[in-house]
């Protein structure tokens, strides 16, 4: 999908309140700051959500999507712009963001990780600069690489890899580098070749700013839009250089402290529970609106445990889980998709409900991957986006949705008065 780079035309206008589809949004005690979208100004990001309705089956759900067709839009909480709007920029940069509270996002999410000089940056993996920047194609940074570019051996079948990582780099190595599509050839036999990949076609920007947690605090803040960072599990031994985990957690407090963020618009998420009571006991302002990362759901027998454990997690003062989307839906026995044993047992636990990630699958046409996985019987084609969000937002009651292109979920929860 081609898409407009051009975001300075936009402007912010108007501030007021709204809920969610079943109180505030995300957090229990969270207000709600929206700002209106120049809706006439985002043509390219609009003809999305636009298509996924032309697919959807003809019904109520069609119908009203329709009618708000050309309605003013406002930014909301139930959008979350997953690092960014990564469907169409390149990821954690300072574009995607923009991009993110263009396209409506009230949330947008940092993943944070550090640099060799213990520097806070965004980064989905601490070891992924191979695959999402230009890094390969400065050697004097490339050979700083905690595994260097090995070609692929077509004779044998092995693939080509390199292993770089933040911590490799110091905060003004990590911050000369260009954010790209996150995406490689594994057959190739050059660091150039590495580097390119299908995914570059769909970007709108060739050499995106990479970000410090700093300044995407900054460029999040400039657009009127609030934070949900990610602390990151580190993917080099700790502590790394005496720099300890709780080091790690209370360095992503202070970025907020320093930048005089309000603690009530900030949603601290992680998928290890120990980051979660180390900010209750050491940054409290912070844990009313934690969000648990539950990644424990992908086996028959960890979905069974990650069940059994949400009353617990209430009992901790966890207000807010999030797992994957296809851990909150399931088939009923006439294939209707209706809200899973997960959804139900966290909801009667009293916990919220977030979940990730919408616009990040394969072809629906082809049942849509992980994400869709519990009702790939149902899935026919693209506009079942659309059913499953309505699934999520009308019956589970999610407060928020994960996206890589947020103005999916921002129109949805428009025309739907969230």
């Amino acid at each position: 999908m081609r898409v407009s780079p051009a975001l300075s035309t936009l402007v912010l206008v108007a501030t007021s309140a709204c809920t969610g589809p079943s109180g505030p949004p995300i957090g229990p005690r969270s207000a709600l700051l929206i700002r209106a979208i120049d809706a006439p100004k985002t043509p390219d990001f609009l003809a999305r959500p636009r298509t996924l309705i032309a697919h959807l089956d003809d019904g109520p759900l069609k119908t009203a999507l329709a009618r708000c067709d050309g309605h003013p839009l406002v930014a909301t909480r139930f959008s979350i712009g997953h690092r960014g709007a990564a469907r169409g920029f390149p990821e954690h940069t300072r574009e995607s963001y923009q991009a993110a509270a263009t396209m409506g996002a009230g949330l947008i999410e940092c993943d944070v990780t550090f640099t060799k000089d213990k520097k806070l940056v965004c980064r989905h993996s601490q070891c992924d600069l191979a695959t999402t920047t230009n890094i390969l194609a400065v050697p004097a940074l490339a050979a700083k690489c905690a595994a260097p570019f090995s070609p692929a051996d077509l004779v044998t079948g092995k693939e080509a890899s390199a292993r770089c990582c933040t911590s490799d780099l110091t905060l003004a190595e990590f911050s000369s580098l260009c954010g790209k599509m996150d995406g490689h050839d594994p057959r190739a036999t050059t660091p150039a070749a590495y580097l390119k990949s299908a995914a570059d076609a769909d970007s709108a920007v060739t050499c995106g700013k990479v970000m410090s947690h700093a300044e995407s605090i900054a460029v999040i803040d400039r657009r009127g839009r609030d934070f949900v960072p990610e602390l990151k599990a580190p993917e080099v031994p700790m502590p790394f250089d005496g720099y300890t985990l709780d080091d790690f957690a209370e360095a992503l407090a202070d970025d907020y402290r320093a930048a005089g963020v309000a603690p009530r618009r900030i949603f601290v998420q992680s998928a290890n529970l120990r980051d979660l009571t180390y900010w209750s006991e050491h940054a409290p302002e912070l844990a009313a609106n934690a969000i648990y990362l539950d990644e424990s759901v992908d086996t028959k027998d960890g979905y069974a445990a990650a069940v059994a454990a949400l009353p617990g997690l209430a009992a901790r003062g966890i207000h807010t889980v999030a797992p994957p989307m296809w851990a909150l839906v399931d088939l009923d026995a006439t294939g209707r998709i209706v809200p899973s044993l997960y959804a139900k047992t966290a909801k009667a636990s009293g916990l919220d409900l977030v979940t990730w990630t919408l616009e990040r699958s394969g072809s629906l046409e082809h049942g849509g991957g992980y994400y869709y996985q519990s009702v790939r019987a149902a899935i026919h084609g693209e506009g079942d986006i659309f059913r499953v969000l309505d699934v999520l937002a009308t019956d589970v009651g999610i407060r928020g949705i994960f996206s890589d292109w947020p103005a999916t979920s921002t129109y949805y929860a428009n025309c739907m008065g969230l």
